[in-house]
């Protein structure tokens, strides 16, 4: 408990904003290149930093887990169907693996869980109210699409407690025997029903309550909490920098960068 309380205190000195730009610096020299050195090297750094950040890793793979079933289903499509190349190990009609499928799936289930564990790390726990004040003061985006966009990421919140009073409900009415597929239709469903239900409610409150005014009878919108940069975050984006730089760099010197794929 200790170790968690720590990571949410380092986490929250950052401004969400930061935290968005850090997985935007991070993931993306990773959508250029398709080789395992730098998929490697950028997953290492993760693993590495993950303690420092105040995750543990047992956090880290409640959160992560089905990317070890989405890793390898990307990897064997890259297998038999990737670019073929060197040597030819088998063969059937429109399958052909060679060492060039097989680098190229190893790269891919390693660039997969290289881009998405930082944002599994990075945005966990970020305060929907903090990063809308970051969006509409700091982006200067429309106050209207940042406050719909904070009162649809708090609705997300409900969605968990509203699958488990659908799944009481119906089994309080013998409903919890059936096949689960059909559960499962049945309940999406049920939830998407009263997710629709709910944000025309909470359309017509805001409405009301004037989140929806339009800026030519008033001026511009007021924000409750200042939202503003600090030096933990400069200091944040720096590290990021250097994790982003780090797989590029290390990838060109081995040789093994390979620009879209090429």
């Amino acid at each position: 408990m200790i170790g968690r309380g720590r990571g949410v205190d380092r986490l929250s000195r950052l401004n969400p904003l930061t935290r968005l730009a850090l997985i935007v610096i991070v993931t993306t020299p990773l959508l250029l290149s398709i080789d395992w050195v730098s998929a490697s090297v950028s997953l290492a750094l993760t693993l590495v930093l993950v303690p420092f950040v105040g995750m543990t890793y047992t956090q880290l793979w409640r959160a992560g887990w089905p990317l070890a079933l989405i890793a390898p289903l990307s990897a064997v499509s890259m297998l038999l169907y990737g670019a073929p190349g060197g040597t030819e190990y088998f063969s059937f009609w429109l399958v052909k693996v060679t060492s060039n499928s097989v680098e190229l799936a190893i790269a891919m289930a390693l660039r997969v869980l290289a881009v998405a564990l930082p944002v599994i790390v990075l945005a966990r726990g970020i305060d929907p109210t903090r990063l809308g004040d970051a969006l509409g003061q700091i982006l200067r985006l429309p106050e209207r699409f940042v406050l719909g966009a904070v009162a649809g990421l708090r609705m997300i919140t409900l969605f968990k407690d509203d699958w488990s009073s659908m799944e009481r409900a119906r089994r309080a009415r013998g409903l919890g025997d059936e096949g689960k597929i059909k559960r499962f239709a049945t309940m999406t469903f049920g939830l998407l029903v009263l997710a629709l239900r709910r944000g025309g409610k909470l359309s017509t409150a805001m409405e009301a309550r004037g989140f929806g005014r339009a800026p030519v009878y008033a001026q511009s919108r007021t924000w409750a909490r200042e939202s503003r940069m600090g030096t933990a975050d400069y200091w944040a984006l720096a590290v990021g920098l250097l994790v982003a730089a780090a797989p590029v760099v290390v990838s060109v010197a081995s040789g093994a960068w390979r620009f879209l794929g090429m």
